[in-house]
């Protein structure tokens, strides 16, 4: 049985052949992620359905808008989305691993934003569906690997914004300072008022300045969203 497209209101997305679906923390960082220095260049890496390059390309002029996927059902899913986006002619998907592409990208391009919801690697546990597993853990693309190819791709005065659990954010910190980069911004995401933070959206960049730090809670009650939240993902959810 096909899955229906995920339908947002200025595009949609096919996610029947990727292991990763849409999830609240994809959309979170499209919403989330500042562009207040109107990036003309931008970089999502690990992109699955290319949810965030979609979300990106709805909120931006930017002009180049690269995509990176490894996993090839996800990559030719990501690609098929974009041709049929209004934004095609701008968004570009590549089939490669982060570290060939660095290697063949540093003193290529360099991006204004670079964005990332990585898999999340802390987890001990592997699911069994290879494909899902392959998005899903650290094996694939360790934080360090992430943070350090981000820093030789970014533009001297660009961020590069990643969603991870809040239980990695500072060992992120630490890593990103070892790399010269710094938090601009951080935002702790909470499910409801008394839930544990369970998110940390950071931006980063290569200023080293006092990070702008604030929280934000999702829901009052199951499916009853916050102002703060509805505000944030308002232009993409057609129900809310």
């Amino acid at each position: 049985m096909s899955q229906k497209p995920f339908k947002f209101k200025q595009f949609s997305i096919d996610q029947d052949r990727c292991a990763m679906k849409i999830g609240t923390d994809g959309v979170l960082l499209g919403a989330w992620s500042s562009l207040e220095h109107q990036p003309n260049s931008i970089l999502d890496i690990g992109s699955g359905t290319g949810l965030i390059a979609l979300m990106l390309a709805q909120r931006s002029d930017a002009e180049l808008i690269d995509a990176l996927e490894i996993e090839e059902n996800a990559y030719e899913q990501a690609v098929e989305n974009f041709e049929k986006s209004d934004w095609g002619d701008r968004l570009f998907c590549y089939h490669a691993g982060f570290d060939e592409f660095v290697e063949e990208m540093q003193d290529e391009e360099e991006y204004d934003l670079i964005i990332s919801n990585p898999p999340f690697y802390s987890e001990d546990y592997k699911t069994g569906n290879e494909n899902r597993d392959k998005a899903r853990f650290a094996d694939s693309l360790p934080l360090t690997e992430l943070i350090e190819g981000a820093s030789l791709l970014l533009s001297k005065k660009g961020h590069f914004d990643i969603i991870i659990p809040f239980t990695e954010e500072q060992n992120a910190l630490e890593i990103a300072a070892d790399h010269m980069l710094f938090p601009l911004k951080i935002t702790r995401v909470k499910g409801t008022e008394d839930s544990p933070i369970k998110r940390s959206l950071i931006s980063f960049g290569f200023q080293n300045t006092a990070p702008e730090i604030d929280e934000l809670i999702l829901e009052i009650s199951r499916h009853n969203y916050t102002e703060e939240f509805k505000a944030l993902v308002k232009d993409f959810y057609l129900k809310l």
